[in-house]
């Protein structure tokens, strides 16, 4: 290898992502969640979306067991959410609206999506863990609203259509 961790972390970090807070119950029932910007849609039949958890964050210790988790796509006004989620905070939920879906996992108020789901799959990923979660039950609330993405490692917005 000719270049070092924070080369390539800059190099893949020219690549604009979204930014999702992946939420579930910990083990005494309380809500936990994180932010996560590794998130991909897998396969439409069945429907199977992917997440990736840094091993050694607080978050991955919570999500090691959960059977049940749902993620949440932030919306271009939910910054604030995003850096709250990244955080390691004790009670990340403190002021933040949500409510539970229909498996009982948090979903974050003004979402433009939610994606309730069902462990399927966990794989070793070098320094993280990839979950792979199966689609249970979805909303999308906020169509209109933009998307909070993530490129260079600064938040962005998307420019709105001229249409």
């Amino acid at each position: 290898m000719t270049f070092d961790p924070r080369t390539f972390r800059d190099a893949c970090g020219h690549f604009a992502t979204g930014v999702v807070v992946a939420t579930c119950l910990d083990e005494q029932g309380a809500p936990a969640g994180v932010t996560v910007n590794s998130f991909t849609s897998v396969s439409l039949d069945p429907p199977l979306i992917l997440f990736c958890l840094d091993n050694g964050a607080y978050s991955r210790k919570v999500f090691t067991n959960v059977k049940r988790f749902a993620i949440n796509m932030l919306s271009g006004s939910q910054q604030g959410l995003s850096t709250t989620f990244a955080q390691s905070l004790v009670d990340r939920f403190d002021g933040v609206a949500y409510s539970a879906g229909k498996a009982g996992v948090p979903l974050l108020d003004g979402a433009l999506c939610q994606l309730e789901c069902v462990v399927e799959h966990r794989y070793p990923g070098g320094d993280h863990e990839i979950i792979v979660g199966r689609v249970t039950d979805l909303s999308v609330d906020h169509p209109e609203e933009r998307p909070l993405i993530y490129y260079k490692g600064r938040y962005d917005a998307l420019a709105k259509r001229n249409n």
